[in-house]
């Protein structure tokens, strides 16, 4: 592997800095997720609400981080701003959260979702205990190979320079965008009356559902905090969905007038992929009754509704657009997380070698380190629990770094600032309350949610200690 001292080269625009947003954002949670959402919230009414309200915090979230991109215009992003805002640590340990689960985590669970729906075309693929083999005891599903095969060859192609993996991520993303609003304007065109009026029967009352051994459903009315709870719950769901939208912040050595393409990047991005998620759940209410969509076969809503629209061709259909937009959503993941390693190895806070970049102008080995912790979570089959745990963590940190702003702009008032935060100070504060909210919320009601999130991120105490012993150590031996 040839080290360079050369410096990454911007060579993405505006276009391609958008769909590394969208194309990052849209994996396979929005033809999932609002199954478990609707088995939380049982209404139409609040389905919508909790797509809304995250739509509206990452909207915020993303305005506010035009204003730090744009302070910082280096690979790192999140972990640079958290780092320049309050402390080294306090960058660790997003930094270490990242590449333990957040990331990697992502990039398991999104390469077994191409997988899964490939089991359409490749029965050997389907998710059954006959297509497994044991390797030293472990229990291997052909799924789990084919998802770290996904993973091997798309960190490969991005090793080859940034242009590869702009490449890629351009065409899969319109891809999967222009599919999007096909089945988004098939589903309309599909409009089912009956099912949308008892769809909205009773649509703002927060009901806890669940399926008896003969078929039927139970309602459990919640009420109070209880009902909000359950709400806060739901939108795990959704903000796992909506998440990673921020990659792009972590490539900003790579595009081309960071200062003003990354923030106008990150609002035209979300407000793309919030739109669509949106229709998409009009969608599924408007063509298939609420108790099937809740109770959908492995959560498949999307296939639900698209067998509404299509009939026998929906399964197929559904199957294709899954992996179109899940393949390309892992390159948009592998692309921009091994930036955040390259930066903090700068800083002596990670392997020295993710600190050097390839002929092709690439962090090579952060991009392999990375594809083995990944690949490591697919084995370990605790990758989707592990995403539960995180949400919570994730959030906390979105939290951390919109309250930098404030911070930022009493400690360094003078900064250059081309692009100031959108509704500053009353957006940024709207959405530190929201995150806060939800994050109490979960401790109080779901704290299976929490807790183990908090103790992997808290692991990186003690890891950043010893990294600075390190760095501490060589320090003395260079003078």
């Amino acid at each position: 592997m040839e080290e360079t001292s050369k410096t990454f080269k911007q060579s993405l625009g505006l276009f391609d800095a958008t769909m590394i947003v969208a194309g990052s954002m849209i994996g396979s949670g929005i033809f999932i997720v609002s199954a478990d959402m609707l088995k939380d919230l049982g209404s139409a009414g609040w389905l919508l609400a909790a797509w809304l309200i995250t739509g509206i915090m990452t909207l915020i979230a993303a305005l506010s981080y035009g204003e730090l991109s744009a302070m910082f215009p280096k690979a790192g992003g999140q972990y640079v701003y958290l780092k320049e805002a309050y402390n080294p640590m306090i960058g660790f340990l997003y930094g270490w959260s990242f590449f333990s689960v957040i990331q990697t985590g992502t990039i398991a669970a999104v390469a077994v979702g191409f997988a899964k729906f490939a089991g359409y075309f490749f029965p050997s693929l389907a998710w059954e205990d006959v297509n497994t083999f044991s390797v030293l005891g472990l229990k291997v599903h052909y799924a789990q190979v084919v998802a770290m095969l996904l993973i091997v060859l798309l960190t490969f192609i991005n090793t080859k320079g940034v242009q590869a993996g702009k490449i890629i991520q351009t065409f899969f993303t319109s891809t999967k965008l222009i599919s999007l609003f096909a089945l988004i304007i098939a589903g309309f065109l599909a409009f089912n009356k009956d099912a949308w009026n008892a769809n909205w029967n009773n649509a703002w009352s927060i009901r806890h559902l669940t399926k008896t051994p003969d078929g039927s459903v139970n309602y459990q009315a919640l009420i109070g905090g209880i009902g909000l709870g359950a709400v806060a719950s739901a939108m795990v769901g959704s903000i796992f969905s909506s998440d990673a939208w921020n990659n792009v912040t972590f490539i900003a050595g790579e595009i081309k007038n960071p200062k003003r393409n990354i923030g106008l990047s990150l609002m035209s991005g979300t407000l793309i992929v919030t739109f669509i998620y949106l229709m998409m759940n009009v969608v599924y209410l408007s063509t298939v009754p609420l108790n099937d969509l809740a109770f959908a076969k492995d959560n498949r809503v999307a296939l639900s509704a698209s067998q509404a629209i299509f009939g026998t061709y929906g399964t197929s259909i559904i199957a294709v657009m899954i992996m179109i937009s899940t393949f390309g959503c892992n390159n948009g993941l592998i692309l921009a997380g091994a930036r955040v390693y390259y930066t903090m190895a700068k800083d002596n806070l990670f392997f020295k070698q993710a600190g050097n970049l390839n002929k092709n102008i690439v962090p090579e080995w952060a991009l392999w380190i990375q594809c083995l912790m990944a690949c490591a979570l697919c084995l370990s089959g605790k990758y989707g629990d592990l995403l539960d745990m995180v949400s919570f963590v994730v959030v906390i940190f979105y939290v951390l770094t919109i309250a930098g702003i404030f911070i930022l702009r009493k400690s360094r008032p003078d900064a250059e600032r081309p692009y100031k935060a959108f509704g500053y100070p009353v957006l940024p504060m709207m959405y530190i309350i929201m995150g806060i909210s939800f994050c109490i919320l979960l401790i109080m009601y779901k704290p299976q949610f929490t807790w183990p999130g908090l103790i992997i991120t808290l692991i990186g105490i003690p890891l950043y200690y010893i990294a600075g012993m390190s760095k501490e150590k060589n320090k003395n031996i260079n003078l």
